[in-house]
C-alpha cells in the first residue's frame, strides 16, 4: 500500500476524535472523504467510526442529532453547528434489501467488511496516522476498478440500493464495473423494485449531478436493467430514444434531464415522488417541446412566450429549440412585450366601468384583448383597448 502519510483533517473533526480516543474508544476515519483524497478530488466532510456506542457518543458530546441512531449513527454538531457523523463500528446481522438489523461492538474490520465497494472500504486513523485498507481499495481506486467487498450478489442483496451506487460511482469517476460486480447486480436488478422512490430518486439525481458524462450514466441504467424498472418512459434505443448524445449538451438539472429524455416527463417524476412543482414543469416540458414557434414570426413566438409562460426557459435550452430562438426571445423581452393578463394596460375592474357584465364576459374580454396585443404590441395602451370593448 502506497498511502499518503497525512491526510488534511478539518481541526473539528480532529476534537471530535480526541474526544472519543480519550474515553477508550477506538475512532476511523471512513467513506467518500477518504477515496476522494486519494483521487485528488476536494473533499472535507470526512466521518468518523467508533468503538464507542451510539449511546456513549450522545454521552460524550453536549449538542448530538440522533440521524440514524438505530443504525448507529450520531451527528455531533461541532462550535459552528456543523453536524459531523459519527457511526458506531458495526454489522449486519438480518436485511430484507431496504433496511438492516445491525449489531454493535464488532471491530473495524468488521465494519468495513460491511461497506459496499473496496474503494469506499479504506480507514485512516486522524491521530495516529495509520491506515486499514483489508479489501485493497487502494488498488482499485489505482485500477480504476468499482468491485464489491466480498459476494457481490451478498452486498446487493443487503441493500439494493447499492446496484445504482455503483452506476453512479462508475459515471462519476469513469471508472470500470468489475466483471463480478457487474453481473451481480444485473442479476439482482428486480430488486430494485422494493426500494422507496425517495431513495431512487437521490440516486438518480446525484448520478446526474456528479457524472462525467450524463449519457454513460444512462447507458448505464439501461445496461443493467434499472431503466426497465424505475424510469421506463425513457427509451435510450431505436429512432424515439431520446437523448443519446444531446444530454450531454443540457445544464446538470436533474429535473430537466428526466423530462428531455422522458417520452411522459410527468408519469417519470411522479414515479419517483418529485414535488407537484418539478411534476408540473415536466409536464410542461412534455407538452410544449415539440411546439416551438417559427422564429421568424414574432405573433407566434410572443403567444408561444405567453402560454408556455415561465417554462420558457426550460424549451429553449433544449437541443430541439430552433437555433434563432433564444435571440428572439431576448429582443422581446428586452423591448417588455405584453405577454400576460397582467401586462394589459387594463384590467377587470376597468371593463365593468366600460359595461362589460360581470361574471365570464370579463375574462373572454381579456384574453381577446391579449391576443390582440399578442400580435400587436403598439396595441397595449388604455385609450386603443377600451375603445375594443
Amino acid at each position: 500500500m502506497t498511502f499518503p502519510e497525512r491526510l488534511p483533517i478539518p481541526s473539528e473533526v480532529l476534537d471530535i476524535a480526541r474526544t472519543l480516543e480519550g474515553a477508550g474508544y477506538e475512532t476511523w476515519c471512513v467513506g467518500g472523504a477518504i477515496r476522494d483524497n486519494l483521487l485528488g478530488v476536494e473533499n472535507h466532510d470526512f466521518d468518523l467510526t467508533t468503538a464507542a456506542p451510539p449511546q456513549e457518543v450522545q454521552r460524550l458530546f453536549p449538542r448530538t442529532v440522533p440521524v440514524g441512531i438505530e443504525h448507529g449513527t450520531v451527528a455531533v454538531l461541532d462550535p459552528r453547528d456543523k453536524l459531523h457523523e459519527v457511526t458506531s463500528f458495526r454489522k449486519d446481522i438480518r436485511t430484507d434489501g431496504r433496511h438492516a438489523v445491525v449489531e454493535f461492538g464488532v471491530s473495524l474490520t468488521d465494519d468495513l467488511a460491511r461497506r459496499d465497494f473496496t474503494i469506499n472500504a479504506i480507514a485512516y486513523h486522524p491521530l495516529k496516522h495509520e491506515w486499514r485498507d483489508p479489501f485493497t481499495g487502494d488498488a482499485d481506486l489505482k485500477k480504476k476498478l468499482i468491485r464489491a467487498v466480498g459476494d457481490p450478489n451478498w452486498r446487493f442483496r443487503e441493500d439494493y440500493l447499492r446496484i445504482l451506487r455503483a452506476l453512479r460511482f462508475s459515471a462519476r469517476f469513469e471508472f470500470r464495473i468489475h466483471a463480478p460486480t457487474l453481473e451481480a447486480a444485473k442479476a439482482n436488478v428486480a430488486g430494485l423494485a422494493q426500494l422507496s422512490a425517495e431513495r431512487v430518486r437521490d440516486e438518480w439525481f446525484k448520478g446526474i449531478a456528479t457524472a462525467v458524462r450524463v449519457s454513460k450514466l444512462l447507458a448505464l441504467w439501461q445496461e443493467v436493467g434499472a431503466i426497465r424498472i424505475w424510469l421506463p418512459e425513457i427509451s435510450v434505443q431505436g429512432e424515439e430514444g431520446r437523448g443519446k448524445r444531446e444530454v450531454d449538451s443540457l445544464p446538470r438539472d436533474p429535473v430537466l434531464i428526466t423530462a428531455f429524455l422522458s417520452r411522459d416527463p410527468a408519469a417519470s417524476l411522479t414515479r419517483l415522488k418529485c414535488s407537484n412543482q418539478d411534476i408540473e414543469r415536466g409536464r410542461a416540458v412534455g407538452h410544449w417541446r415539440d411546439k416551438y414557434p417559427d422564429p421568424k414570426h414574432l405573433p407566434d413566438v410572443r403567444r408561444w412566450l405567453s402560454r408556455a409562460g415561465g417554462y420558457a426557459d426550460d424549451l429553449l435550452i433544449l437541443p430541439s429549440s430552433p437555433v434563432p430562438l433564444p435571440k428572439v426571445v431576448a429582443s422581446i423581452r428586452a423591448a417588455k412585450d405584453p405577454l400576460t393578463l397582467k401586462d394589459l394596460a387594463v384590467t377587470g375592474d376597468d371593463l365593468l366601468a366600460a359595461g362589460v357584465r360581470p361574471g365570464p364576459d370579463v375574462g373572454a374580454t381579456l384574453e381577446r384583448l391579449l391576443s390582440e396585443v399578442l400580435e400587436h404590441p403598439s396595441h397595449n395602451t388604455r385609450a386603443h383597448l377600451l375603445s375594443r370593448v
